[in-house]
């Protein structure tokens, strides 16, 4: 007979080492623990130990299951709290139960349905007996599983957005025809009356359908109730098929009642409702428990860890000393569009693709969307081989790695699958991971507002590029595929963000692709992955040139951590209805999101809802300095988005009756109207000789006469300043410097007597690109935000390994833009003429200047529509 004894364990340990030795008396695990894991403990513990939230940042094959699981045991001997280690996946979730059995760390593996847990298992979590490994899921949904815990350990944190956000977020697809359509009517009054045959049109043009628009917040507040009609009869009307019906019931118990504090994105094939950062703290299973610790193999520095799991502080210790410049395994990058022949000819890219897959004989592929998915299964897939998909390998990974000839072909998915040794040699990177929700799409895609989400994308390459490079015996060949991934990697500064080791790795690939064929490329394949003396030499100039680097801090970071303690706060008064305290925060997220490098368009989104929520106060106390105020946000939002399409769409009829009643005078066109009024004096006498000369120039192909057009071009824009090169046959001096006072510069090189076929060079690109850097020597200041560089020429394509070379400041643009702008001006010119420009004032000239489109934020879309560098 057996009977329960109460025991006491005398040897309660000091502090998260004195637990490890004493677990590695009669554990399976290492023998000690590293001196980096040493160095994060005794940070946490000596420091850390006593905050709300704090992350802990270790590189792959660092170490930090270890580390967490031991402050997650140390927690629950020495206060007995309930602790939950949570993971994306349910694999990494059995992953870390088989490390913790090994530690020495009683766990109960809690995942799968709730109704199929072991009632032991969870009871032994419930009395603090052992910690709990569960996945993200059950802590962030509707009804938690796991809602009682002290401590939260998150591991893979910067890849936990869409887990974080599901609760919260409502996807109405396509698919489900009735209800998208009937929340679409319902929308109408937040959405620009142009846009709605394009989304309701089932024969809509491909780039119309993948555009995704934001709604009025005005006017979805204003429709509030018929908003709630619309979605509460689609979610509890049986308009969701199967799954879809399920997902929509659990999050609209989160969201009902609240549309008004959401933001509704539009798209042809999706309508996504959801708040602009997940409401966290009223989540009592996530916001409860008295501490967070947040396991990252990579942090960042733009507040993107507040801003997924909606906290104000998030306190951080470092990579240890030691582990800043080393990184796990070895990864050999190659960039195929980059090589001679395949970027000259990109029909022959999927046969090199395909032969390269046939000898690694098995990989994995990582994509952005279902189109880049189904689109390379389609034409880069040798024939012969079978597609498994994430939910083939959820349990068993063995269904990929016991096998030949096959590809993992994944959407969206750059964690939790770990292909360690022999498992897998070949990654290939399929498109710019930048296609998450729609709101993700909304920020990169429409709004522009790229540097709020490049941790995110720096992340997802990393780990991504790193899911067959487990330990630091590991190596694997990266393929990069997609214009817009191998030139958002070819960017200097986007390298120079990156781990030094991965910058060292990206660099090395880079020259090793662009510099020669696709047949040099395959034979440095062979060597790398016969691995032998051979790579060993070439792999000794990697690691030198890793420790010379160190990572830099990506633009814009400084002013985006500044501003998240304030978003969030921002986001938490809204979903609490205190609209005052909400636009106080606004404020704050402005104030901040100023500098050197400010993120403008990411500023004209929090001024556009500024412009909302200082509206409803307007409404709601009829105070009118609220009107003054919106008026003055719904200016700043214009001036800081122009350039980009989601300005274009600003058009709902909510926002034209809330707008101010006099169109603003964006700052570009404030300073182009005044340049007008400065030149009429030396043009208005003679301007139509000015004006044939010009014409002739942009006509015509002779290089001189159109350099010296371009001038005059500027001269009508209402530059206060617009010069040539002066004859300078140096490739570092520009054709045309067009100076808009502080607020814009626009620099031109033309090719004029270019012929009309074939593709611009990587030498264009690279002289183009290189203008602003030589204008801002010669200036002696730097340029303002939003500058360009305008590359005219005939020629109908850029090659794939010039544009992998381009600036994202590079914009090309053909001649008849350029003379549809002269036309614009011109016609303005002669009516301002006509009514005697010295009498009008800048909104007066303005006005006309708008009646011909001729004002610059209308024709500068026109120069900034094909963007060298691939969005």
């Amino acid at each position: 007979m057996a009977f329960a004894r109460k025991t006491t364990d005398s040897s309660t340990p000091d502090d998260p080492l004195h637990l490890y030795r004493m677990l590695a008396v009669t554990n399976r695990g290492p023998a000690a623990v590293w001196g980096h894991q040493q160095d994060v403990l005794r940070a946490w513990h000596q420091k850390k130990s006593a905050a709300a939230d704090v992350a802990i940042e270790l590189p792959t094959g660092a170490g930090k299951t270890l580390v967490g699981g031991l402050i997650a045991e140390f927690r629950r001997r020495t206060a007995r709290e309930r602790v939950a280690y949570l993971c994306p996946t349910k694999q990494l979730a059995q992953q870390t139960a088989a490390a913790f059995d090994e530690y020495g760390i009683p766990n109960a593996l809690l995942i799968d349905r709730v109704p199929t847990w072991n009632p032991a298992d969870r009871a032994r979590f419930e009395s603090a007996d052992a910690v709990a490994i569960s996945v993200y899921s059950h802590v962030f949904n509707s009804n938690p599983a796991i809602k009682n815990a002290s401590l939260l350990v998150l591991d893979d944190a910067h890849a936990a957005e869409g887990y974080v956000a599901k609760p919260w977020r409502l996807s109405i697809s396509r698919q489900d025809e009735s209800a998208y359509l009937d929340v679409l009517s319902a929308l109408e009054p937040a959405l620009d009356p142009l846009v709605l045959p394009r989304l309701k049109n089932s024969d809509t043009d491909k780039a119309s359908q993948s555009y995704v628009y934001l709604a009025s917040p005005i006017g979805v507040a204003a429709h509030a109730a018929q908003l709630e009609r619309a979605v509460g009869s689609a979610v509890e009307g049986g308009k969701f098929d199967g799954k879809r019906a399920d997902e929509a019931r659990h999050v609209w118990k989160f969201l009902q009642g609240r549309l008004d504090r959401c933001l509704f994105y539009v798209a042809y094939g999706q309508i996504v409702i959801r708040p602009f950062i997940p409401p966290t703290w009223q989540h009592a299973a996530f916001s409860d428990p008295e501490r967070r610790i947040y396991m990252s193999a990579t942090l960042g520095d733009g507040g993107e860890l507040e801003r997924t799991f909606g906290r104000k502080k998030i306190e951080r210790i470092p990579v240890p000393e030691g582990w800043e410049n080393q990184g796990t395994g070895r990864r050999f990058f190659v960039f195929p569009e980059l090589a001679s022949d395949l970027a000259a000819d990109r029909t022959e890219l999927p046969a090199f693709v395909s032969s390269t897959i046939s000898k690694a004989g098995r990989a994995v592929v990582l994509t952005p969307d279902t189109r880049t998915h189904d689109s390379f299964i389609t034409s880069m897939l040798p024939s012969t081989y079978s597609v498994l998909k994430a939910s083939d390998v959820e349990d068993d990974l063995s269904k990929f790695t016991a096998r030949q000839n096959t590809a993992l072909v994944l959407t969206n998915r750059y964690d939790g699958i770990d292909l360690p040794g022999d498992d897998c040699r070949l990654v290939i990177l399929a498109g710019l991971p930048a296609r998450g929700d729609l709101q993700e799409r909304f920020l990169h895609e429409s709004l522009g507002a790229v540097e709020v989400l490049q941790e995110r994308i720096r992340a997802r390459i990393l780990q991504g590029s790193g899911r067959a490079t487990r330990n630091p015996q590991d190596y694997a060949a990266v393929m990069i595929l997609g214009q817009a991934l191998t030139a958002y990697l070819s960017g200097r500064d986007v390298q120079a963000a990156m781990h030094p080791e991965v910058h060292a790795e990206l660099e090395f690939g880079w020259e090793s692709s662009r510099r020669y064929d696709s047949a040099n490329m395959t034979d440095n394949l062979r060597v790398f992955f016969k691995h032998d003396a051979a790579w060993a030499e070439v792999d000794g100039d990697i690691v030198r040139e890793r420790d010379n680097y160190t990572r830099a801090v990506a633009p814009s970071s400084k002013e985006l951590q500044a501003s998240v303690r304030y978003e969030v706060e921002a986001w938490q008064s809204i979903w609490n209805n205190q609209w005052d305290w909400a636009l106080t925060a606004v404020r704050q997220v402005l104030n901040r999101l100023q500098g050197e490098r400010t993120p403008r368009r990411y500023a004209a989104l929090w001024s556009y809802l500024g412009f909302g929520i200082a509206h409803r106060l307007a409404q709601q106390t009829t105070d009118p300095t609220y009107l003054a105020t919106s008026a003055d946000y719904y200016r700043n939002a214009q001036r800081m988005s122009t350039g980009t399409s989601w300005l274009s769409h600003l058009a709902s009829p909510s926002d034209k009756a809330s707008a101010p009643s006099a169109l603003p005078l964006d700052e570009l066109d404030e300073a182009a109207m005044r340049g007008v009024l400065s030149r009429h004096e030396d043009i208005g006498s003679t301007l139509e000789e000015h004006a044939s000369k010009a014409r002739a120039g942009l006509a015509g192909t002779e290089y001189l006469a159109y350099e010296a057009a371009l001038v005059v071009l500027g001269q009508l824009a209402g530059t206060s300043e617009s010069y040539g090169n002066d004859d300078d046959d140096s490739p570092a001096a520009p054709d045309a410097v067009w100076i808009f006072g502080d607020t814009r510069w626009i620099i031109w090189e033309a090719k004029s007597q270019a012929e009309a076929k074939g593709m611009v060079s990587p030498t264009d690109v690279r002289q183009a690109g290189s203008h602003l850097r030589t204008v801002e020597t010669e200036r002696g200041k730097s340029a303002p935000s939003d500058s360009i560089c305008v590359l005219m020429s005939p020629k109908p394509g850029v090659l794939a390994q010039a544009r992998a070379l381009a600036d994202e400041h590079l914009y090309m643009v053909g001649p008849n833009p350029v003379l549809e702008i002269f036309d614009r001006l011109l016609r303005a010119w002669r009516t301002a003429h006509s009514r005697s420009i010295p009498s009008l004032t800048p909104p007066q000239l303005a006005e006309i200047f708008r009646a011909e489109q001729a004002l610059p934020s209308q024709w500068m879309p026109m120069l900034r529509t094909t963007p060298v560098r691939p969005q």
